[in-house]
């Protein structure tokens, strides 16, 4: 699991749409205190073990849904509120609270299948038309307001005309997204049913945010809301699992069990995490999250007495040493840490996280002539795996260090541009113009100069030739 969470870096055509449709709203957003979740600043957590979960859980709701599924579009989202939420390109978020704070998988599934119903009824683009519209009648109401208070020359008759105005947009743009919310619940039950699972596990998770509502003190309203009462929807679902042929799941399975702990120790404080495991539970999760616990306090020796236990009783199981690892690194032990991740692509080869921190690893230490050809040929094959910007930037360090500087500035400028820079990046490639000789790069070199005109339509191209 990666310690330092970097920032989303594949939705730039989405954030630039985003930020356009924000603007114009500004009034309205006052009032809603409203941001759309894939517009903010987000920190998304890469780790294998919960992303493959994840998968496994939701491709099946994909399936029934008649959507392509990509491992690579689902996010986990460093963030301890309950929550999840899609985006576009059909694009999945999960924020790491409703991980750990769900009971168990079924309610897991349900909040996805949720959402996976927004993606089924276009929910995206339409509230995305729906916020145009308002963006035009909420700037006709403002010029309104205008002429009146300068015909009647009191600006308070122009703050009350704009003011009635935007809460009757408002007002119109809350009932559209409780239509929204309730077709994706219709949707949700539809998808489970056909995965034959229960819609308890969506019921029982919108308790959890009822009950949440109700301790944080947060009353919900008729008129500003961004989704229907929670007590409708629960009166809905609760329909629902009456209606249903198919018994309830409410255990978690060990799987889930462990990926819970594991974040939570990550995530939380050590001292949390004893509150959570305590020493006495010699459960298998509990374990995990004690040996992240005692290597974040720097206690190294029980952090390797617990793993070094674990693997001794799972010896193929990657992510235990995928810890340990990470242990060897904060005690600055490279070369170990090298063989630990050469020792997990021997266990799950072709595996993309893994080729990205095995690489990461060599890279730190001093590599021969040898290895850096190797990390240069694991990086491009996981880059055509799981493309982000940490791989570009790896590649980018690999290949100056290789002597290819023409391929070092042409990664990097894959790197700029995920990062959204796009100047930068085109920089870097008039840079790798400079020095290149191959064909193939060239080529390359052309096809992001193209990306980046696609993206940034007004970048003037003249300064960068």
């Amino acid at each position: 699991m990666e310690k330092t969470h970097q920032k989303l870096d594949l939705l730039t055509r989405f954030e630039q749409n985003c930020k356009r449709l924000i603007i114009g709203i500004l009034p309205i957003l006052a009032f809603l205190a409203l941001s759309t979740p894939a517009c903010a600043q987000i920190s998304i957590i890469s780790d294998e073990e919960t992303e493959l979960y994840l998968s496994k859980l939701i491709q099946p709701i994909f399936k029934s849904a008649g959507i392509p599924f990509n491992r690579n579009k689902i996010y986990i989202v460093n963030d301890d509120s309950l929550n999840a939420f899609v985006a576009d390109g059909n694009n999945l978020f999960v924020h790491t609270g409703t991980l750990i704070k769900a009971n168990n998988p079924e309610q897991l599934k349900g909040v996805l299948a949720h959402e996976v119903g927004h993606i089924t009824g276009g929910h995206i683009l339409r509230q995305k038309l729906k916020i145009q519209d308002i963006q035009e009648a909420s700037l006709a109401s403002m010029v309104l307001a205008g002429a009146l208070g300068a015909a009647s020359g009191r600006g308070d008759v122009a703050i009350a005309v704009m003011m009635g105005s935007q809460s009757s947009l408002l007002s119109n743009y809350l009932a559209y997204r409780v239509e929204e919310e309730r077709s994706a619940d219709e949707a949700a039950i539809t998808f489970l049913k056909k995965d034959n699972t229960s819609p308890k596990g969506l019921l029982d998770f919108m308790k959890k945010l009822q009950k949440q509502n109700t301790l944080n003190g947060v009353e919900e309203s008729l008129y500003f809301r961004t989704h229907p009462l929670t007590s409708e929807r629960i009166t809905f679902l609760q329909q629902a699992v009456k209606a249903s042929p198919y018994s309830p799941e409410t255990n978690s399975d060990e799987a889930y069990l462990r990926i819970k702990a594991k974040l939570s120790a990550f995530l939380y404080e050590p001292e949390q995490t004893f509150l959570r495991y305590p020493l006495t539970n010699s459960s298998i999760p509990a374990r995990y999250a004690q040996a992240i616990a005692f290597m974040k306090k720097l206690d190294f020796k029980n952090a390797h007495n617990i793993i070094d236990a674990l693997i001794k009783a799972e010896p193929n199981n990657p992510y235990f040493h995928e810890v340990k690892a990470q242990i060897y690194l904060e005690q600055g032990k490279i070369s170990q840490a090298k063989q630990e991740y050469a020792l997990i692509l021997k266990l799950r080869p072709n595996t993309a996280l893994f080729q990205l921190d095995w690489a990461q690893v060599v890279l730190a230490g001093t590599p021969n002539s040898q290895e850096i050809a190797e990390v240069i040929k694991v990086l491009n094959q996981a880059l055509i795996r799981r493309s982000n910007s940490q791989g570009w930037l790896l590649l980018s360090q690999a290949y100056y260090q290789a002597g290819q500087p023409a391929y070092a500035d042409y990664a990097a400028a894959e790197y700029s541009l995920r990062m959204g820079e796009p100047e930068v990046a085109l920089r870097q490639i008039q840079n790798a113009k400079r020095k290149n000789t191959n064909t193939g790069l060239t080529l390359k070199l052309e096809d992001l100069k193209q990306r980046i005109k696609n993206l940034y339509p007004k970048i003037d191209e003249k300064k960068f030739k």
